[in-house]
């Protein structure tokens, strides 16, 4: 029996030609010629704004953070239910995250709760786009304007996605996108960072930069570089942006096969949602979403635990999301909860995300039925 694994890296088909291109060109470090086809292609997506490919999301998310002008004491408001990347970037700088519940739809930060978190100390909101589904932005930018707030979208498993026609990740000041392995559009690990404030353009390349003006230089806008601030070592290798650039040549044609592949998916739990016997994701109006993954919601933990052995045994590999950052050790360390979080807590228990990526095709209709039986046998 051949094993259905939960993710398998797709390739586009240029990959490879474009990596040896890349080595032909004789410039493996940063912003070579792909790194530069990269950035405008996301430039021209996005509708404006300045992309800066990173080497992670994790890397754009810390940029993000030194250009929020984040400082020791200060307070950052984004969920629980998220990675840990999301927090740690301002932890770097000495920032208090600060839990909100999320939505029991989306599961998204649950904009309603946003302005119960603010403090004199708050300096940004962070919204997840989780799974690929849009925040309830609008309502997130009108709070955060009235309290004079940033916004950076972490919209790591957003690519191809959008919130009223416009791009996940252009709405907010700054939109941190994630290519690693597991999400739609891939480098192996990778990310950029779109600066949507034509204010933190400049400081962000030079940031991104360790800290020196050396784009300015290689432009011949200085007579020489030299460190003119902080900063780090955030390019990604022209390797990487190589393998990049096929990818997003295919990003219309990789989000289409994916969201057939949900579209099925989603068919196929129909009836068990209807019955009570789960729940499947809720997509909200004005969002277009990537298909970044599909999950269920089962009755409980014991449940959840017992589908996934089920699939395992049949060679099916499915699997749980986060464990909240409100009550992980490191979390309950540094950061505090604004509330209650019954809904983080609850579907914490009870997601499981099933098999997506692109190929899953042949494969599908055994993980359906894989699935399906579960729940005859407990019916």
């Amino acid at each position: 029996m051949i094993r259905i694994p939960f993710n398998r890296p797709h390739i586009a088909g240029k990959e490879l030609t474009y990596v040896a291109r890349a080595q032909a060109n004789g410039h493996l470090s940063g912003d070579g010629p792909f790194t530069r086809q990269c950035q405008l292609w996301l430039e021209r997506r996005a509708g404006g704004g300045k992309a800066l490919l990173t080497h992670s999301c994790t890397a754009a998310l810390e940029m993000a953070a030194i250009l929020a002008g984040v400082e020791v004491g200060d307070e950052v408001i984004m969920p629980s239910y998220t990675f840990v990347s999301t927090a740690n970037a301002f932890v770097l700088r000495g920032a208090v995250p600060v839990f909100v519940d999320v939505r029991a739809d989306t599961l998204n930060l649950d904009e309603c709760k946003v302005e119960a978190a603010i403090t004199p100390r708050t300096r940004a909101v962070v919204p997840v786009h989780y799974a690929g589904v849009s925040c309830a932005m609008d309502v997130i930018l009108e709070i955060a304007g009235r309290h004079g707030l940033l916004v950076i979208e972490d919209a790591a498993q957003g690519i191809m996605s959008t919130h009223r026609s416009r791009p996940l990740g252009s709405l907010g000041h700054l939109g941190a996108f994630s290519f690693h392995e597991t999400k739609n559009i891939v480098s192996g690990e990778g990310g950029a960072l779109l600066v949507n404030d034509p204010a933190m353009a400049v400081r962000a390349e030079i940031i991104r930069e360790k800290g020196t003006n050396r784009s300015q230089f290689f432009r011949g806008q200085v007579d020489k570089y030299t460190w003119v601030d902080v900063g780090s070592s955030f390019l990604p290798g022209e390797l990487v942006a190589a393998y990049l650039a096929a990818q997003l040549e295919e990003a219309e044609s990789i989000t289409a096969r994916r969201l057939a592949l949900w579209d099925r998916y989603h068919d196929a739990f129909a009836t068990l949602e209807h019955e009570g016997r789960l729940r499947r994701p809720v997509i909200t109006e004005g969002c277009t979403h990537n298909a970044h993954m599909y999950y269920l919601l089962l009755p409980g933990l014991d449940e959840r635990t017992a589908f996934i052995e089920h699939m395992k045994s049949l060679e099916i590999q499915c699997v749980f999301h986060y464990v909240p950052l409100h009550s992980s050790p490191r979390g309950r360390l540094v950061g505090r909860a604004s509330g209650t979080m019954p809904v983080t807590d609850d579907v914490a228990d009870r997601l499981v995300r099933l098999p997506l990526w692109v190929g899953l095709d042949e494969h599908q209709d055994r993980a359906i039925d894989a699935a399906l039986q579960f729940f005859r046998t407990r019916a």
